[in-house]
């Protein structure tokens, strides 16, 4: 029988265990001056269905052009979706940051209110790039879940839901508010790495202890 679950423990040993590997990209992303909200907002659309080591030279070079709403308003769509070539769906990406970028400018001045109903509300964008961008650009508690997050969290036995949506609700009942923005920072480099999607590494993660192991039939 496996010991109680320890949320604590379990994710001071999962940031030892990611620490030979690179950050999730928003979150290398913001240290390397990235971090307004907006920017954080348009890199979390780059980033869908796409990898973070293409999310990273993408967003970089997007931003060598245009940081800000009034500076993407300048670009016309086939200059954005040239800027975006090499992420999944460039065009729809492009149409979808001109959008964003004009209710920025028409209603809000200018700049994104750190509220999370109001960029749901946005086209185009979900409730994980909204917590994600909230979280990493603003500090507010938002519990962002990938692909990643909902194998990991449901792998563990923590939560048992069938969607991301799902596992992000459990999730938010289960995790004290202050540990939220640490579940994708820690989480994603762990699933994308260690917890992977087929062969996990289970016989050297430091975390097996607690580990139900839902789902895995072979391991590494």
């Amino acid at each position: 029988m496996k010991p109680d679950f320890d949320l604590d423990v379990v994710l001071t040993r999962v940031e030892e265990a990611i620490r030979p590997y690179p950050k999730a990209a928003m979150f290398e992303l913001t240290e390397r001056g990235y971090s307004s909200l907006f920017e954080q907002l348009i890199s979390c659309i780059i980033s869908i269905r796409t990898l973070d080591e293409t999310t990273i030279p993408i967003s970089e070079r997007l931003f060598a052009v245009a940081r800000t709403p009034e500076q993407f308003l300048q670009l016309d769509a086939s200059r954005l979706t040239q800027l975006l070539y090499g992420s999944s769906y460039p065009d729809q990406k492009a149409a979808t940051m001109l959008g964003i970028a004009q209710r920025t400018v028409d209603e809000f001045d200018g700049q994104l209110p750190a509220d999370y109903e109001t960029l749901i509300s946005l086209k185009g964008v979900g409730p994980k790039c909204a917590n994600l961008a909230l979280g990493v650009s603003t500090g507010n508690a938002g519990i962002s879940v990938d692909i990643h997050v909902h194998r990991v969290t449901n792998r563990w036995g923590f939560v048992e839901a069938s969607q991301p949506e799902k596992t992000m609700l459990q999730l938010e009942k289960k995790v004290p508010r202050s540990q939220w923005v640490d579940i994708n920072r820690l989480l994603m480099p762990f699933g994308k790495h260690i917890c992977t999607g087929t062969l996990p590494h289970c016989s050297t993660c430091p975390v097996l202890t607690w580990c139900e192991q839902v789902g895995v039939t072979k391991h590494r």
